[in-house]
Formats: C-alpha cells, sequence, structure tokens
C-alpha cells in the first residue's frame, strides 16, 4: 500500500495548465498517452513527464559540468520539499509534482533516483536502463499498477524510449509485448508510447492509433 496522503496541498491551476502545455509541445507522443489515465492520474503522469522533461535538459542548457550538477542539486532540493509537508517553492513543476507526490505516497528516494540516473549523462552516456526504469516506477505509483508483470513491461518500454534503433530495443519492446495479457490494464497509458517506436505514424493517425490500441489492450 502507498504511504497515507502527507497533506492538503493543492497545486495552483496554473502550475498544472503549465505541465499539460509544457508536456504536450515537448514530448507529444507520451503526452497522448497520458491521455488515456483516469484524473487524478493523468495529471499525475503529466507532472512526472514534465519532471522527467527538465532533467533531460540538463545536458541542453549548459556542457559545464559544475553548473549542471548545481541544476540537479536544485532539483534534489525542490523534490524534498515535493515530499516535505510544507509548502514547495513557487515553481509550476515543482508544485504540480508535490500535489502528486502528497497524493500518492511517493518519496523522495523515488523522486531522487531518476535525478541520480541522469546525473550520470553529465560525464558519460545515459544509463537507458537506470533511468527508464526509475521514471517507470514512479509513474507505475501514480497508475496504482503494482504486480511485476506491469513493472517488467513498463520498464522495459521506458528502457526503449531512451535508445535509437536496433536489435536491442527491439527485444524490450518484443519482451514488454509477449506480456499484454498479464499486466494491469490500468498501466496501459504508460505502455502505449511503445507504439510510436515501430513505424512512423503522422499526427492524425497517431492518436487513432493509440486509441485502438488501448481499446484492444495492446501496445
Amino acid at each position: 500500500m502507498s504511504p497515507a496522503y502527507i497533506g492538503p496541498y493543492r497545486a495552483p491551476d496554473a502550475s498544472h495548465r503549465y505541465v499539460l502545455d509544457l508536456v504536450r509541445g515537448a514530448d507529444r507522443d507520451r503526452f497522448l498517452a497520458a491521455l488515456f489515465a483516469p484524473e487524478p492520474a493523468r495529471t499525475g503522469l503529466l507532472a512526472l513527464l514534465a519532471f522527467d522533461h527538465e532533467l533531460a535538459r540538463t545536458r541542453t542548457v549548459t556542457r559545464e559540468p559544475m553548473l549542471a550538477r548545481i541544476r540537479l542539486e536544485w532539483w534534489r532540493e525542490a523534490v524534498a520539499e515535493a515530499a516535505g509537508s510544507g509548502t514547495p517553492r513557487a515553481q509550476p513543476i515543482v508544485e504540480s509534482l508535490s500535489e502528486i507526490v502528497r497524493r500518492h505516497g511517493i518519496t523522495v528516494e523515488k523522486l531522487r533516483a531518476l535525478i541520480d540516473a541522469r546525473e550520470e549523462e553529465i560525464d558519460g552516456p545515459l544509463d537507458v536502463m537506470r533511468a527508464g526504469h526509475a521514471l517507470a516506477d514512479l509513474e507505475l505509483q501514480v497508475l496504482g499498477a503494482a504486480d511485476p508483470h506491469s513493472q517488467q513491461a513498463a520498464h522495459a518500454v521506458a528502457a526503449a524510449w531512451l535508445m535509437g534503433e536496433g536489435p536491442e530495443r527491439d527485444s524490450l519492446l518484443g519482451d514488454a509485448r509477449a506480456l499484454r495479457h498479464r499486466i494491469d490494464p490500468a498501466a496501459l497509458p504508460i505502455l502505449l508510447p511503445a507504439l510510436s517506436l515501430g513505424r512512423p505514424m503522422g499526427p492524425l493517425r497517431l492518436p487513432l492509433a493509440y486509441w485502438w490500441a488501448a481499446k484492444r489492450g495492446t501496445y
């Protein structure tokens, strides 16, 4: 079971709108997939995707390792506030994340696991397995999908998302799809992006492909 909800904090509506617009513009495929989650899980997924986007931007915002680490340290402090009981700092993503973290009992350790994974990218290649698994575990908690088959499938899709084309990515997607009859349907919104890693789809076809796959329980 998830820990008890820490407090009655509610993020400003403007912060949730900011997060929605950010993810829609920066990560359209996973944004569309998140829309298949019911509220409030949908808002939770968008907050996590915005958080992940900001961490991933570290490498492009600055090429100076010290400045990159200072930026990630800011996020470590921010997620500690988000998972606490006081008022978080006035930053839209932090505010939205704080409401979600407290609602679902997400620990600061789980949030920092994603930051730690992204920090490796400062000095070398990203460990896609570590980073993908860290984000998937946060998303699964928001969706309430705790079974091992959903976790295995979500880990595979999240890691594949961070890879380039190749046999390793194909193998991960195959492993995830082999579990389609054993996963919790609640996990589908974070598995649907697997469709985007196959043949290219236009902006009009993609939402329909997601809808049809969600209706059939495929990805």
